[in-house]
């Protein structure tokens, strides 16, 4: 806030309310993401790869950056993942250095399962969510096989 800017009332209510519908829905995330043998962080990360804007990968940093963790814990996240099947890493065939993920079969049962059974009113419409959902730079480099636009990339 503004140094000096005073916050009425009904600015508290809003954004009470807001923090309390986030919960709740952070809640039965939680809660469901469990359900299917998850922590819940893993299915924020699975759910983040599948609805990331054009294309059906991520790097670390991406993801890192969705999920607002350190890269060093993204890795150690997707390290866990890997393990489970969940997902695949890849390098780029232009930069070996670049690590692309991209879930397996196996990992988008769990994020299709989970968000099925959201209750009604406490899944999120993109469409209310303010700021940019889309980042900078959504198109990678020839990658070898991440999938852009409903286009392989070869």
């Amino acid at each position: 806030m503004a140094r000096g800017k005073v916050v009425s009332q009904e600015e508290y209510e809003t954004l009470a309310a807001l923090r309390y519908h986030l919960r709740q829905f952070l809640r039965f995330s939680e809660d469901a993401a469990k359900q299917v043998g998850l922590a819940p962080q893993q299915h924020q990360a699975l759910l983040t790869i599948k609805g990331f804007p054009e294309r059906d990968c991520v790097t670390i940093s991406e993801l890192a950056e969705r999920l607002q963790i350190k890269h060093q814990s993204a890795v150690g996240l997707v390290n866990r993942l890997v393990a489970q099947d969940l997902v695949v890493r890849q390098s780029a065939t232009e930069d070996r250095r670049q690590v692309y993920i991209t879930l397996t079969s196996r990992g988008s049962e769990p994020v299709v399962g989970v968000d099925r059974r959201a209750p009604r009113g406490t899944s999120p419409d993109a469409r209310d969510v303010s700021g940019p959902a889309r980042p900078d730079r959504v198109s990678p480099p020839n990658i070898g096989y991440c999938v852009t636009s409903r286009r392989v990339l070869m």
